[in-house]
């Protein structure tokens, strides 16, 4: 059973420590945390056993308990930027990225230490404005689902790092 042609391209937007590698390079994740367009019924066995390109086995596991229950904006996946895949036929899968700035806010819910240097890297590639998180952010969280106090104490938190480690403009003398 496939998808009905009428809802292609099925869109996979990637967030995660593998969306803040794909705009800055600076971190490996062994995982791709990923969001659908659609709703899809997920087997109980998702995982797929190959070799990857050094001849190792690798797998492939679709975790059907992952989600977006952190804070997003809602514009989040309609700014999300398309990501060229050889061999993938774009009208049935669209791969996006999340904007270097939803990829911060989407660190805003656990706030960890990997999150809060994830957004570091992305104000040193100057990939995020310290303003223009604090108004996006702000949006987020004005429809956030929970109580949000630790998001909103977590977004000041990374407005303060963005402006601690975003590339300065050079002094006019």
């Amino acid at each position: 059973m496939g998808i009905d042609p009428s809802l292609l391209p099925l869109c996979i937007f990637i967030a995660g420590g593998t969306g803040v590698f794909l705009h800055t390079g600076t971190r490996a994740s062994r995982d791709i945390d990923a969001s659908l367009s659609l709703r899809v019924h997920l087997p109980e066995d998702l995982e797929e056993v190959y070799e990857d390109r050094h001849g190792e086995p690798a797998s492939v596991y679709l975790d059907p308990n992952y989600n977006t229950l952190g804070p997003m904006h809602e514009n989040a996946y309609d700014d999300a930027q398309p990501i060229p895949v050889a061999g993938i036929d774009r009208r049935k899968l669209d791969v996006r990225v999340l904007a270097p700035i939803d990829l911060a806010i989407s660190k805003l819910g656990r706030f960890s230490d990997r999150d809060r240097d994830d957004i570091v890297d992305l104000a040193r590639a100057g990939l995020i404005d310290a303003d223009a998180l604090q108004a996006r952010g702000a949006e987020a969280l004005d429809y956030y689902v929970g109580n949000a106090a630790a998001p909103r104490a977590s977004l000041r938190a990374a407005v303060k790092l963005v402006r601690e480690h975003a590339p300065q403009p050079p002094k006019i003398q």
